[in-house]
């Protein structure tokens, strides 16, 4: 297999699974990376880049796994195989254990992005009530203004491989436009993410990335379904492209 893309993924993928730390670390390299925390031991923390587009929307993932520290876990180290055009975790014995790509796989393709001109913003415990996007919305008013100026946003975390969700947080015409220029369907509208926190005066989706059984041992993430998602957003993200308020 060679391809520059599912090396990210699989770069990604790789980080210890029970920190964010190496996720934000990562990101910090992009020039005019705006990184905050309320406290280290927390997470009310995020990173932000404005991007340099015109029309440009926030392209989001959260750094958090559910086997974080934070949420009581013990940290295991993790090998990552291939199995049937999935990537799998091993442990050190050769078992199943979990890859963490919920959301490892959305920060990749965000990493894949960050010279496409449009903003990233990378949030952290997601996983426990979205900890992080509640802190920039409640404690960070300019970077909270800065985001719901954009044309929408658009969050790379969605289980199987031809999905989106706009959740409360999308209009008829929004799901129109993201049907229409994705082929993906919205199965229902019900649970929650960041961009439900995020979203206070423009729309915005969450868009499938190719993984399945996630929070258990048994995850695995189909490698071509994430680079079909990576494609159909370089599409998209390459227009000029209109506004969606709430």
């Amino acid at each position: 297999m060679n391809n520059q893309d599912i090396d990210v993924l699989k770069h990604f993928l790789e980080y210890p699974i029970w920190t964010s730390k190496p996720i934000f670390d990562k990101f910090k390299t992009i020039q005019n990376a705006i990184f905050r925390e309320h406290n280290a031991k927390g997470k009310e923390r995020f990173l932000f880049v404005n991007g340099t587009k015109e029309s440009k929307v926030v392209l989001v993932a959260h750094a958090d796994t559910v086997f974080d520290e934070f949420y009581k876990y013990s940290p295991q180290k993790h090998s990552v195989e291939i199995e049937n055009d999935c990537f799998i975790g091993k442990n050190q014995n050769g078992g199943r254990i979990a890859l963490g790509a919920d959301d490892r796989a959305g920060c990749a393709i965000l990493w894949a992005l960050k010279d496409s001109g449009h903003s990233i913003l990378i949030t952290d415990g997601e996983e426990k009530g979205s900890i992080g996007s509640h802190w920039l919305i409640e404690q960070n008013p300019d970077i909270a203004n800065i985001i719901n100026q954009h044309q929408f946003m658009i969050q790379f975390d969605r289980q199987s491989s031809s999905d989106f969700k706009c959740y409360d947080v999308g209009t008829k015409e929004f799901r129109t436009f993201i049907k229409e220029n994705t082929n993906y369907s919205e199965p229902n509208r019900s649970s929650y993410t960041d961009i439900c926190t995020l979203c206070k005066e423009i729309c915005g989706v969450n868009l499938s990335v190719g993984y399945y059984d996630e929070h258990t041992s048994y995850e695995r993430i189909n490698f071509n379904e994430w680079l079909h998602t990576l494609n159909v957003a370089r599409k998209l993200l390459d227009e000029d492209l209109p506004k969606f308020e709430r």
